[in-house]
């Protein structure tokens, strides 16, 4: 009977306390932010208003199959990415701590043995017990940490939509760059035949006393420079081989031999699908991390304010002790406690309250950041869309300026066999040619890599995780990994 008078009790103090919680400092509210109505190139004909419909936009636009298998083994490998999803599985632990929080946070069960000797008298004693002690989170003090922690946790899961964002452009851009590098190679190697040749006819007419050798020694340095910027292509070829390795989580020798076989660069669609600047606040991952980092330190400058006022406490214990083991669970051997406490940091008043302006401090900063970070995002967009559509102006003016300097070569060179005109004529439509088959070929490039940046600036690629957690789409070895290793993910790790 002894043992039951102290939980009706204990049951009428706990709903009185939890009746009257509240919770202490400001309520997020999302804030407002300036949004451009509408793109400043909304009236041009290769961009649209309309929403994206297919996540997976590098598939729509450019329709290359060794595009699509790198992005999907990137995705599988990537060490960035996958660094980013144990970092979301990090804030879901400290999201499970702040919850557990809110539970008594002193939960023991104890028990002991004894025996000692006094005045040739042996005595033994035994003691077994079960003690609890909560603090009531009576101003929202613990409610405010969980509150803050849910907030980081879609600010790391934005963050890894982000990772997966900028993966999917670094891979399509440089695949990009790969074909283009491959491309100016082409038409470097291309340039040297006509530049050999070149120099073979001058040989020839110098050889026969019709022109000075000042004729064979332009050839000659125009034919070496040009094999000299053929080197240099050749090397940032490797490099971006090696930085597109990197992506997919390869070592640049396992990648070295991926590919070698000729493919053209990839063509850029006629439409791009915009869609409205209004949508730009839900589909940038980098604007969707600072809203919720925002609406975490808010939640901190509540949990500042609560370090304010006193920290309320009940706990009590049960159990039984006895001087033998086999009285210990006699109803005569029963013990129980309770208690109630307080604890008030009056003299770090002033302390507490430079926390409190810290937390206010820190949560005015990142607002400016947030409202700054949706600012820089139509700035990127704006800058990727007018890249992409002058590109495509460039583009056509260089086509037509590569096809005149093609003709052009023809013509000069037969002209200078036939000796209608000088070596230095010859020379500088040769130089000419080289300088026109290689923008035109840099700005194919381009334009399709502007057409990557137009995307990643939007946001897109992201929706691809298709609503799953990013801890799901860990490859199932590390998870075995982390599972063998303490044994505490069993159930948690699927």
């Amino acid at each position: 009977m002894i043992l039951r008078r102290p939980f009706p009790v204990l049951c009428l103090f706990l709903s009185l306390i939890v009746s009257g919680c509240i919770n202490l400092g400001p309520d997020y509210q999302r804030p407002q932010v300036e949004v451009e109505s509408d793109w400043l190139e909304t009236g041009e004909a290769l961009v649209s208003n309309d929403s994206a419909t297919d996540p997976k936009w590098w598939t729509v636009a450019f329709q290359d199959l060794e595009l699509d298998q790198l992005v999907e083994v990137a995705l599988q490998q990537n060490l960035s990415l996958r660094s980013a999803g144990l970092r979301v599985l990090q804030s879901q632990q400290q999201l499970a701590i702040a919850i557990g929080n809110q539970f008594p946070q002193q939960q023991q069960a104890t028990g002991s043995a004894s025996r000692q000797k006094e005045s040739e008298v042996t005595f033994n004693n035994y003691d077994l017990g079960l003690n609890v002690g909560w603090e009531i989170d009576f101003w929202g003090r613990f409610r405010r940490q969980v509150e803050s922690a849910s907030a980081e946790l879609d600010a790391r899961v934005a963050n890894y939509d982000d990772a997966l964002v900028l993966l999917i452009s670094q891979v399509a851009q440089n695949y990009i760059l790969i074909r283009t590098y491959q491309g100016r190679l082409d038409e470097a190697r291309e340039n040297i035949e006509l530049q050999a040749e070149s120099l073979r006819i001058a040989q020839a007419k110098f050889d026969a006393g019709a022109v000075s050798e000042l004729d064979v020694n332009q050839a000659e340095t125009l034919l070496n420079n040009t094999r000299a910027t053929a080197s240099s292509l050749e090397t940032s070829l490797q490099q971006v081989k090696n930085a597109l390795a990197f992506l997919l989580g390869n070592p640049p020798q396992e990648f070295n031999g991926m590919l070698t076989e000729k493919a053209g660069i990839p063509a850029a669609p006629v439409n791009v699908a915009l869609g409205m600047p209004q949508d730009l606040i839900r589909r940038r991952p980098d604007v969707r991390s600072a809203e919720r980092q925002l609406a975490s330190q808010s939640a901190q400058i509540g949990y500042a304010v609560t370090e304010l006022y006193p920290h309320l406490s009940i706990g009590g214990g049960i159990g039984t002790s006895s001087m033998e083991s086999g009285d210990l669970f006699e109803s005569a051997s029963k013990t129980w406690s309770l208690f109630g406490a307080f604890e008030w940091n009056l003299f770090n008043y002033g302390r507490l309250q430079s926390n409190v302006r810290l937390q206010d401090a820190l949560f005015q900063q990142l607002l400016v950041d947030y409202r700054n970070t949706v600012l820089q995002a139509q700035g990127d967009v704006e800058n990727a869309i007018v890249a992409y559509l002058k590109a495509h102006e460039q583009l056509k003016s260089y086509s037509l300026a590569a096809a005149a300097s093609q003709r052009a070569v023809s013509v000069a060179t037969i002209q200078y066999q036939e000796g209608a005109i000088d070596f230095n004529t010859l020379i500088t439509t040769l130089a000419s040619n080289v300088q026109q088959q290689d923008l035109l070929t840099s700005t194919q490039g381009s334009v399709a890599t502007n057409l990557v940046e137009v995307y990643k600036a939007l946001g897109g690629g992201w929706e691809i995780r298709d609503s799953r957690d990013p801890v799901d789409l860990l490859p199932s070895a590390m998870k075995d990994e982390m599972r063998k290793r303490t044994g505490a993910w069993d159930g948690v790790l699927k």
